[in-house]
């Protein structure tokens, strides 16, 4: 069991980077307060300027003075430096370029069962899978789940993705866009507790519609002193009453449920 964990966290990692790198763009970064940006002027050296951008979305540039720049793509910025210089008669034909050295106005935040939790930015247009690998992948412990939350307007919706079928299927309709501000938090893979008169008994991976036969299974088997009789599961409803429930081989596995193994009375 610990073998296949360890398959489907290689198997998620790989195609996450995968994916990510093939959707890697040079895309348009959009540009806010606090974005530190470096501009250059061809042939013009004395124009050169690192700055950052103010919190009310304007830098200060030479000969030009305040410039707003909030909201603006770096292409877009790249198109007004030029036209202000141009129409001020400082630079003929200017050819401009900006880099942004430190983005701080577009971030994701990427939590749960990731390698590297945190706050990243988005250069440009980056999906799920981007942000993931940008968090190290989803980590051991990590499920198949991925769920979106985004806040606008003071409202909050939030969406679930199963990554691993969207991969395996190759359908990747639901590997969308992330926003500025977006959260994406990866599920923990679901489990179950096997105890009792079982060879190996712990914490297991619950994998998807599997019963209790395969549970018994991934917990070694009955021991010599185990029945199959009355096999009980601790169970919690959706109010979270716990309830014991007499199961049968076929009897599929709910995330947390407490599998017991009774020994045998003869």
């Amino acid at each position: 069991m610990v073998e296949k964990m360890k398959q489907f966290f290689k198997f998620i990692c790989a195609l996450v980077l995968a994916i990510s790198v093939g959707n890697a763009m040079a895309d348009d970064v959009l540009l806010g307060a606090g974005d530190t940006i470096k501009i250059t002027v061809y042939d013009n050296p004395d124009l050169s300027l690192e700055t950052k951008i103010s919190e009310a979305g304007n830098i200060t540039f030479p000969l030009l003075g305040t410039v707003a720049l909030d909201g603006l793509t770096t292409s877009g910025a790249e198109k007004r430096i030029a036209e202000l210089l141009k129409k001020g008669g400082f630079v003929r034909k200017p050819e401009v370029n900006i880099i942004v050295t430190a983005l701080q106005s577009q971030q994701v935040s990427i939590l749960g069962a990731v390698n590297k939790p945190g706050r990243y930015p988005m250069e440009g247009k980056r999906s799920i899978t981007d942000m993931l690998a940008m968090a190290g992948g989803i980590s051991m412990d990590g499920g198949e789940t991925v769920t979106v939350v985004r806040s606008r307007n003071g409202k909050s919706v939030s969406r679930s993705v199963d990554i691993l079928n969207m991969v395996r299927s190759g359908n990747l309709a639901e590997n969308y866009d992330l926003e500025s501000n977006d959260l994406v938090y990866v599920e923990r893979y679901p489990r179950f507790y096997i105890y009792g008169e079982v060879q190996r008994p712990g914490v297991y991976r619950l994998e998807k519609t599997m019963t209790l036969v395969q549970a018994l299974s991934t917990g070694g088997g009955i021991t010599m002193r185990g029945t199959e009789r009355n096999i009980r599961i601790k169970r919690r409803d959706a109010n979270g009453v716990l309830q014991v429930i007499q199961s049968k081989n076929d009897d599929l596995v709910q995330p947390d449920d407490v599998i017991y193994i009774q020994e045998s009375i003869f």
